[in-house]
C-alpha cells in the first residue's frame, strides 16, 4: 500500500500530525499497534488523572478545548476532546498494526514499513510505502519496571502505574509507591485518600510547584530572561513548600526550567500530596530498594526493613521506535528521543521526521506537527 506520508502512532502526537496533513491535503496512513487511539489515556491511565498544564497549553493542532471544559481537563473530558478531534479532521487510524521494521529504499527514495496486522484475529504481514515517515510513537510507549533482587519472593501485588486505576481495594493496606514524578505523587495521594497506609520512594531531587506557580511561569516567560525566571520559581517554591529536606526529599539545585530542558524532567505539580506528606499520612522513603527479603518484607539500602502488601512502580516508560527503525543514525538517539538540536529537532534525513519525542509535552508536539506538515508541503510543492 502506497501513500505520501506514513505516520506511526495514533496518540496525541500522531493525531495532531494527521490533522495538519489533512489541512494541507496531503495523503497519509496512520498506523497504530493498539486497538484504539491514545491508548495510554484510554486503557492505561488512572481514574483521577487530569492534564497537568492548563488547557490552552495542552490543545492539539487547530482545535481548542470547549469553553465549558475546566482549565485542568480530566481524563474523561480529554478523551471526549480527542474523539471530537478525530471526527472533525476525518482521521481514520489503522489499528492493530504493529510495525516490525521501517527501512529507507535508496533506489525508490521512499520508506518501506513492514507491519503485522492482527485486526481480524489472525496475523497478516503488510507493507506500506511512502516518501515521508513520521515517528509519533510517543515518549511513553512501553512501561519500564526496574529489576529488583528477590521480587519473585514478594507475596503481595506488584504492578506498574499503567495497571493502577484507583485506591479502591487498597483500604487498610501498606502500599509502596516507587517513583516521585507526577504519576507517583498523584497515585500516592489517591491511595492515602482511600485509606491506604502509603509510602513513596523519592530518591532523585525534585521540584514541587503549584498550579498557580506554573501559570505564573508561563505568563512571565513572555517577559523575563529564562535564567532569572528559573531562579524566581525556585524562590517561590521555597516560600510555598519550605525546605523539602525536612520531609526526606531533595530539591534540584538548578531551577525547574533548567531541569526540564537539560534533563527532560517535569516538575511535580502538587494537587494535595505535599499536605499529606507534611501531615505524615504519606511517608517518604529516600533510600533505594536493596532486595525483597521474604514474603512481604522489603529491604532498603539504608538497612531498614518495611513490610508492604502492594508495590506500585511509577518508574516511567521506554520508547519503542529504535527497535524497528532502520537507516537512521541522525534523528533519534538510543533512547528513541530526538538528538537533533532545536529548532529543527523534528527533522531527520531522507524524509524522516519525529513528533512528540523531544520532551516538550502536548504543546511541543502540536508545534512539531505543524512544522513537519509545513516542511513536507514545501517539499511536495517544489516537485
Amino acid at each position: 500500500m502506497e501513500t505520501t506520508v506514513i505516520i506511526v502512532g495514533a496518540g496525541p502526537s500522531g493525531l495532531s500530525t494527521a490533522a495538519c496533513l489533512s489541512r494541507a491535503s496531503i495523503p497519509y496512513k496512520l498506523l497504530e499497534r493498539e486497538d484504539c487511539s491514545a491508548s495510554l489515556w484510554r486503557k492505561y491511565a488512572y481514574d483521577r488523572l487530569c492534564l497537568h498544564l492548563p488547557k490552552k497549553s495542552s490543545e492539539l493542532a487547530f482545535m481548542e478545548f470547549p469553553s465549558s471544559f475546566p482549565n485542568y481537563v480530566p481524563k474523561k473530558m480529554f478523551l471526549e476532546y480527542l474523539d471530537s478531534y478525530i471526527s472533525n479532521f476525518g482521521i481514520d487510524p489503522l489499528y492493530r498494526r504493529k510495525v516490525e521494521a521501517a527501512e529507507y529504499d535508496r533506489d525508490l527514495k521512499k520508506w518501506k514499513v513492514r507491519v503485522r496486522n492482527s485486526e481480524g484475529g489472525g496475523e497478516i504481514e503488510e507493507e506500506y510505502v511512502g516518501r515521508f515517515l513520521v515517528v509519533a510513537t510517543g515518549e511513553t510507549a512501553d512501561p519500564y519496571m526496574p529489576v529488583v533482587e528477590g521480587m519473585e519472593r514478594f507475596g503481595g501485588e506488584v504492578m506498574h502505574s499503567t495497571r493502577y486505576k484507583s485506591g479502591k481495594g487498597f483500604e487498610g493496606k501498606n502500599v509502596l509507591v516507587v517513583g516521585a514524578g507526577n504519576s507517583g505523587m498523584e497515585i500516592a495521594l489517591d491511595l492515602a485518600s482511600h485509606g491506604a497506609t502509603t509510602s513513596i520512594l523519592v530518591r532523585s531531587p525534585i521540584h514541587i510547584m503549584s498550579r498557580r506557580m506554573m501559570k505564573l511561569q508561563v505568563l512571565l516567560g513572555q517577559y523575563l530572561a529564562l535564567k532569572f525566571l528559573d531562579s524566581l520559581m525556585v524562590f517561590l517554591s521555597k516560600m510555598v513548600f519550605g525546605e523539602l529536606s525536612k520531609y526526606g526529599m531533595k530539591r534540584w539545585e538548578k531551577g525547574p526550567i533548567h531541569m526540564k530542558r537539560h534533563h527532560g524532567k517535569f516538575p511535580v505539580i502538587d494537587v494535595g500530596t505535599f499536605d499529606k506528606i507534611k501531615s505524615g499520612e504519606i511517608q517518604v522513603i529516600s533510600s533505594e530498594i536493596s532486595m525483597v527479603e521474604s514474603n512481604n518484607n522489603v529491604m532498603f539500602k539504608d538497612g531498614k526493613l518495611h513490610p508492604f502488601h502492594s508495590i506500585i512502580f511509577c518508574t516511567g516508560f521506554t520508547t519503542s521506535a529504535k527497535l524497528w527503525l532502520k537507516d537512521d543514525d541522525y534523528l533519534l538517539n538510543d533512547d528513541g528521543l530526538s538528538k537533533v538540536s532545536p529548532p529543527n529537532h523534528w527533522k531527520g534525513k531522507n524524509g524522516l521526521y519525529c513528533v512528540g519525542l523531544s520532551k516538550r509535552g502536548l504543546y511541543g508536539s502540536k508545534v512539531e506537527a505543524q512544522e513537519v506538515a509545513n516542511d513536507i508541503a514545501a517539499q511536495l510543492h517544489c516537485v
